[in-house]
Protein backbone atom coordinates (compact mmCIF):
# COMPACT_ATOMS: atom_id res chain seq x y z
CA UNK A 1 0.00 0.00 0.00
CA UNK A 2 0.97 3.53 -0.93
CA UNK A 3 2.28 5.41 2.52
CA UNK A 4 0.18 8.51 1.23
CA UNK A 5 -2.87 6.27 1.02
CA UNK A 6 -2.30 4.45 4.40
CA UNK A 7 -1.72 8.22 6.10
CA UNK A 8 -4.89 9.39 4.32
CA UNK A 9 -6.99 6.66 5.66
CA UNK A 10 -5.69 6.97 9.30
CA UNK A 11 -6.52 10.60 9.40
CA UNK A 12 -9.98 10.47 7.96
CA UNK A 13 -10.32 7.81 10.66
CA UNK A 14 -9.61 10.28 13.43
CA UNK A 15 -11.62 12.91 12.00
CA UNK A 16 -14.09 10.86 11.83
CA UNK A 17 -14.14 10.46 15.69
CA UNK A 18 -14.91 14.17 15.92
CA UNK A 19 -11.29 14.99 16.35
CA UNK A 20 -9.83 18.16 14.17
CA UNK A 21 -6.43 16.12 14.28
CA UNK A 22 -4.59 19.39 12.84
CA UNK A 23 -1.05 18.93 14.11
CA UNK A 24 -0.54 14.86 13.64
CA UNK A 25 -2.21 15.77 10.13
CA UNK A 26 0.63 18.50 9.40
CA UNK A 27 3.22 16.20 11.11
CA UNK A 28 2.24 13.09 8.84
CA UNK A 29 2.06 14.91 5.81
CA UNK A 30 5.61 16.60 5.83
CA UNK A 31 6.53 13.00 6.54
CA UNK A 32 5.19 11.61 3.08
CA UNK A 33 6.94 14.45 1.71
CA UNK A 34 9.97 13.63 3.19
CA UNK A 35 10.01 9.73 2.26
CA UNK A 36 8.38 10.58 -0.84
CA UNK A 37 5.04 11.10 -2.42
CA UNK A 38 5.27 7.59 -4.45
CA UNK A 39 6.39 5.56 -1.56
CA UNK A 40 4.81 2.55 -0.42
CA UNK A 41 4.72 1.38 3.12
CA UNK A 42 7.51 -0.75 2.81
CA UNK A 43 9.70 1.54 1.20
CA UNK A 44 10.17 3.19 4.69
CA UNK A 45 13.11 2.32 6.70
CA UNK A 46 14.65 3.23 10.00
CA UNK A 47 17.47 5.28 8.60
CA UNK A 48 14.80 7.36 6.86
CA UNK A 49 12.19 7.76 9.97
CA UNK A 50 15.41 8.83 12.11
CA UNK A 51 16.11 11.29 9.54
CA UNK A 52 12.91 12.68 9.17
CA UNK A 53 12.86 12.77 13.09
CA UNK A 54 16.23 14.41 13.64
CA UNK A 55 15.41 17.23 11.32
CA UNK A 56 18.03 19.83 10.97
CA UNK A 57 18.65 19.67 15.36
CA UNK A 58 21.47 18.60 16.24
CA UNK A 59 19.58 18.09 19.78
CA UNK A 60 16.13 16.44 20.69
CA UNK A 61 13.84 18.63 21.05
CA UNK A 62 9.73 18.35 21.75
CA UNK A 63 9.64 18.61 18.29
CA UNK A 64 11.37 15.45 17.36
CA UNK A 65 9.08 13.64 20.22
CA UNK A 66 5.72 15.22 18.43
CA UNK A 67 7.08 13.88 15.75
CA UNK A 68 7.72 10.36 17.40
CA UNK A 69 4.50 9.80 18.58
CA UNK A 70 2.42 11.18 15.57
CA UNK A 71 3.99 8.33 13.93
CA UNK A 72 3.81 6.03 16.58
CA UNK A 73 0.11 6.27 16.44
CA UNK A 74 -0.15 5.68 12.70
CA UNK A 75 2.12 2.78 12.48
CA UNK A 76 0.01 1.15 15.40
CA UNK A 77 -2.39 1.66 13.10
CA UNK A 78 -1.45 0.18 10.37
CA UNK A 79 -0.05 -3.02 12.27
CA UNK A 80 -3.21 -3.45 13.33
CA UNK A 81 -5.08 -3.56 9.44
CA UNK A 82 -1.96 -5.42 8.17
CA UNK A 83 -0.68 -2.64 6.15
CA UNK A 84 2.60 -2.77 7.32
CA UNK A 85 4.55 -5.72 8.79
CA UNK A 86 6.85 -4.03 11.17
CA UNK A 87 7.58 -0.42 12.83
CA UNK A 88 10.46 1.48 11.19
CA UNK A 89 10.38 3.87 14.44
CA UNK A 90 13.41 3.45 16.79
CA UNK A 91 13.27 1.42 20.15
CA UNK A 92 14.84 3.83 22.30
CA UNK A 93 13.17 6.81 22.74
CA UNK A 94 15.57 10.09 24.18
CA UNK A 95 14.46 11.75 27.10
CA UNK A 96 12.45 14.44 26.49
CA UNK A 97 14.05 18.47 26.92
CA UNK A 98 13.24 20.27 30.11
CA UNK A 99 9.60 22.05 29.46
CA UNK A 100 9.38 25.73 28.70
CA UNK A 101 8.32 27.90 31.36
CA UNK A 102 6.24 30.68 30.20
CA UNK A 103 7.40 34.27 31.02
CA UNK A 104 4.74 35.88 33.85
CA UNK A 105 4.88 39.17 33.17
CA UNK A 106 5.08 41.95 36.33
CA UNK A 107 2.51 43.92 36.94
CA UNK A 108 4.67 47.07 35.61
CA UNK A 109 6.15 45.40 32.84
CA UNK A 110 2.69 45.24 31.80
CA UNK A 111 1.93 48.94 32.08
CA UNK A 112 4.55 49.63 29.93
CA UNK A 113 3.46 47.13 27.24
CA UNK A 114 0.08 48.83 27.56
CA UNK A 115 1.36 52.51 27.55
CA UNK A 116 3.44 51.80 24.39
CA UNK A 117 1.23 50.59 22.40
CA UNK A 118 0.32 54.12 20.98
CA UNK A 119 3.98 55.28 20.18
CA UNK A 120 5.15 51.78 18.72
CA UNK A 121 4.71 52.83 15.44
CA UNK A 122 7.30 54.69 12.91
CA UNK A 123 5.14 54.53 10.20
CA UNK A 124 1.12 53.93 9.83
CA UNK A 125 0.88 49.71 9.52
CA UNK A 126 -1.97 47.53 9.11
CA UNK A 127 -3.09 47.60 12.66
CA UNK A 128 -4.47 50.53 14.22
CA UNK A 129 -2.60 51.35 17.60
CA UNK A 130 -6.07 51.59 19.58
CA UNK A 131 -7.12 47.94 18.69
CA UNK A 132 -4.23 46.24 19.19
CA UNK A 133 -4.06 47.77 22.70
CA UNK A 134 -7.59 46.53 23.19
CA UNK A 135 -7.13 43.22 22.01
CA UNK A 136 -3.77 43.03 24.25
CA UNK A 137 -5.94 43.87 27.18
CA UNK A 138 -8.36 41.57 26.48
CA UNK A 139 -5.90 38.48 26.24
CA UNK A 140 -3.97 39.61 29.60
CA UNK A 141 -7.89 40.18 31.36
CA UNK A 142 -9.47 36.55 30.24
CA UNK A 143 -6.48 34.45 29.11
CA UNK A 144 -7.92 34.09 25.41
CA UNK A 145 -5.86 32.52 23.11
CA UNK A 146 -5.12 34.72 20.28
CA UNK A 147 -6.93 32.83 18.11
CA UNK A 148 -9.77 33.21 20.22
CA UNK A 149 -9.86 37.12 20.39
CA UNK A 150 -9.27 37.68 16.83
CA UNK A 151 -12.11 35.31 15.83
CA UNK A 152 -14.62 36.99 17.66
CA UNK A 153 -17.56 38.66 16.65
CA UNK A 154 -20.20 41.58 17.38
CA UNK A 155 -22.65 38.86 17.82
CA UNK A 156 -20.17 37.30 20.13
CA UNK A 157 -19.42 40.36 22.62
CA UNK A 158 -22.24 40.96 24.47
CA UNK A 159 -21.18 44.23 25.95
CA UNK A 160 -25.00 44.37 28.12
CA UNK A 161 -24.24 41.32 29.92
CA UNK A 162 -20.69 41.42 29.92
CA UNK A 163 -19.69 38.09 28.14
CA UNK A 164 -17.66 36.43 25.46
CA UNK A 165 -18.99 33.84 23.10
CA UNK A 166 -15.70 31.75 22.35
CA UNK A 167 -17.09 29.23 19.74
CA UNK A 168 -15.04 26.02 18.36
CA UNK A 169 -11.81 26.87 20.29
CA UNK A 170 -8.82 25.09 20.26
CA UNK A 171 -10.41 21.69 21.53
CA UNK A 172 -13.88 22.13 19.23
CA UNK A 173 -15.65 23.34 22.40
CA UNK A 174 -17.75 26.76 22.76
CA UNK A 175 -17.66 28.64 26.50
CA UNK A 176 -19.22 31.61 27.80
CA UNK A 177 -16.54 34.25 28.94
CA UNK A 178 -17.95 36.81 31.71
CA UNK A 179 -16.13 39.78 32.03
CA UNK A 180 -15.23 42.23 34.86
CA UNK A 181 -16.74 46.06 34.91
CA UNK A 182 -13.12 47.99 34.01
CA UNK A 183 -12.72 45.38 31.12
CA UNK A 184 -16.26 45.61 29.57
CA UNK A 185 -15.57 49.35 29.90
CA UNK A 186 -12.27 49.11 27.57
CA UNK A 187 -14.27 47.44 25.13
CA UNK A 188 -17.17 49.71 25.17
CA UNK A 189 -15.06 52.17 24.12
CA UNK A 190 -13.04 50.14 21.83
CA UNK A 191 -16.85 49.31 20.22
CA UNK A 192 -17.86 53.03 20.13
CA UNK A 193 -14.46 53.74 18.64
CA UNK A 194 -15.02 51.13 16.02
CA UNK A 195 -18.53 52.69 15.00
CA UNK A 196 -17.14 56.05 14.24
CA UNK A 197 -14.28 54.66 12.43
CA UNK A 198 -17.31 53.27 10.08
CA UNK A 199 -16.49 49.81 10.48
CA UNK A 200 -18.88 47.26 9.74
CA UNK A 201 -22.05 46.60 12.38
CA UNK A 202 -23.36 43.60 10.61
CA UNK A 203 -23.22 40.90 13.82
CA UNK A 204 -21.61 38.87 11.54
CA UNK A 205 -18.14 41.11 11.00
CA UNK A 206 -15.06 40.90 12.84
CA UNK A 207 -14.91 42.61 16.61
CA UNK A 208 -10.85 43.35 16.24
CA UNK A 209 -10.52 44.83 12.88
CA UNK A 210 -7.12 45.95 10.39
CA UNK A 211 -7.23 49.12 9.05
CA UNK A 212 -8.52 47.30 6.17
CA UNK A 213 -11.57 46.66 7.96
CA UNK A 214 -11.04 42.76 7.36
CA UNK A 215 -10.24 40.51 10.79
CA UNK A 216 -6.78 41.48 11.78
CA UNK A 217 -4.46 38.88 11.04
CA UNK A 218 -2.66 36.71 14.07
CA UNK A 219 0.74 37.17 12.04
CA UNK A 220 0.52 40.53 11.78
CA UNK A 221 -0.84 41.05 16.05
CA UNK A 222 2.01 38.82 16.65
CA UNK A 223 4.65 41.34 14.36
CA UNK A 224 3.15 43.96 16.10
CA UNK A 225 3.58 42.85 20.25
CA UNK A 226 6.89 42.44 18.84
CA UNK A 227 7.69 45.71 18.30
CA UNK A 228 5.95 46.77 21.35
CA UNK A 229 8.02 44.17 23.65
CA UNK A 230 11.27 45.32 22.28
CA UNK A 231 10.29 49.18 22.50
CA UNK A 232 9.08 48.56 25.88
CA UNK A 233 12.19 47.27 27.08
CA UNK A 234 10.75 43.48 27.95
CA UNK A 235 13.77 41.34 27.93
CA UNK A 236 14.43 37.55 29.03
CA UNK A 237 18.12 36.36 30.18
CA UNK A 238 17.58 33.04 30.93
CA UNK A 239 16.76 31.81 27.59
CA UNK A 240 16.89 32.93 23.83
CA UNK A 241 12.75 32.38 24.01
CA UNK A 242 11.89 36.34 24.46
CA UNK A 243 8.41 37.11 26.30
CA UNK A 244 5.76 35.90 23.80
CA UNK A 245 2.27 37.59 23.49
CA UNK A 246 0.57 34.02 24.80
CA UNK A 247 2.75 34.65 27.80
CA UNK A 248 -0.24 37.04 28.83
CA UNK A 249 -2.40 34.19 29.02
CA UNK A 250 -0.26 32.66 31.17
CA UNK A 251 0.24 35.66 33.38
CA UNK A 252 -3.67 36.11 33.51
CA UNK A 253 -3.87 32.49 35.12
CA UNK A 254 -1.16 33.19 37.68
CA UNK A 255 -2.32 36.75 38.18
CA UNK A 256 -5.59 35.29 39.40
CA UNK A 257 -4.31 32.30 41.08
CA UNK A 258 -1.95 34.73 43.07
CA UNK A 259 -4.92 37.06 43.55
CA UNK A 260 -7.33 34.27 45.23
CA UNK A 261 -4.55 33.21 47.94
CA UNK A 262 -4.28 36.91 48.96
CA UNK A 263 -7.91 37.26 49.13
CA UNK A 264 -7.97 33.99 51.21
CA UNK A 265 -10.01 31.89 48.99
CA UNK A 266 -10.00 27.96 48.48
CA UNK A 267 -7.60 28.28 45.28
CA UNK A 268 -8.34 24.38 45.09
CA UNK A 269 -11.92 24.07 44.85
CA UNK A 270 -11.82 27.45 42.16
CA UNK A 271 -8.75 25.55 39.91
CA UNK A 272 -12.02 23.33 38.27
CA UNK A 273 -13.73 27.18 37.74
CA UNK A 274 -10.08 28.44 35.96
CA UNK A 275 -10.00 25.47 34.12
CA UNK A 276 -13.29 26.18 32.64
CA UNK A 277 -12.40 29.50 32.21
CA UNK A 278 -9.70 29.09 29.87
CA UNK A 279 -10.73 26.29 27.71
CA UNK A 280 -8.57 23.76 29.18
CA UNK A 281 -9.51 20.39 29.03
CA UNK A 282 -7.64 18.66 31.48
CA UNK A 283 -7.41 20.41 34.70
CA UNK A 284 -4.15 19.40 35.01
CA UNK A 285 -2.88 21.93 32.60
CA UNK A 286 -4.37 24.52 34.75
CA UNK A 287 -2.67 23.52 37.90
CA UNK A 288 0.33 23.81 36.33
CA UNK A 289 0.39 27.32 36.92
CA UNK A 290 0.30 26.62 40.85
CA UNK A 291 4.22 26.37 40.72
CA UNK A 292 5.33 29.00 38.30
CA UNK A 293 6.37 32.07 40.00
CA UNK A 294 8.03 32.77 43.38
CA UNK A 295 5.78 35.19 43.99
CA UNK A 296 2.74 32.03 43.97
CA UNK A 297 4.54 29.69 46.01
CA UNK A 298 5.10 32.27 48.55
CA UNK A 299 1.36 32.61 48.70
CA UNK A 300 0.65 28.93 48.94
CA UNK A 301 3.60 28.42 51.55
CA UNK A 302 2.09 31.01 53.59
CA UNK A 303 -1.47 29.51 52.93
CA UNK A 304 0.17 25.84 54.20
CA UNK A 305 1.90 27.39 57.42
CA UNK A 306 -1.26 29.13 58.06
CA UNK A 307 -3.31 25.63 57.62
CA UNK A 308 -0.35 23.57 59.58
CA UNK A 309 -0.22 25.86 62.37
CA UNK A 310 -3.79 25.81 63.11
CA UNK A 311 -3.56 21.72 63.16
CA UNK A 312 -0.94 21.90 65.87
CA UNK A 313 -3.12 24.36 67.82
CA UNK A 314 -6.05 21.97 67.72
CA UNK A 315 -3.93 19.00 69.12
CA UNK A 316 -2.29 21.25 72.23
Amino acid sequence: MKLRTAINQYISYHKTLGERFRTDDKTLDTFVHEIGENASLADVKAESVIKYLAGTTPTITTTWHRKYYALHGFYKYALSRGYAQASPLPLTIPKPPPPFVPYIYSVRELRALFDTCFSYQKHKGRIEPYMIRTLLLLIYGTGLRLTEAISLTLADVDLTQALLTIRETKFYKTRIVPMGKQLTQILLDYATWRKQEKYSIDTKAPFFVGRNGKAVNGYNVQDAFELIRRKAGILRTDTSQQPRLHDLRHTFAVHRLTAWYKQGADVQSLLPVLSVYMGHVRISSTSTYLTMTPTLLEEAGRRFEQYAFKKEESHD
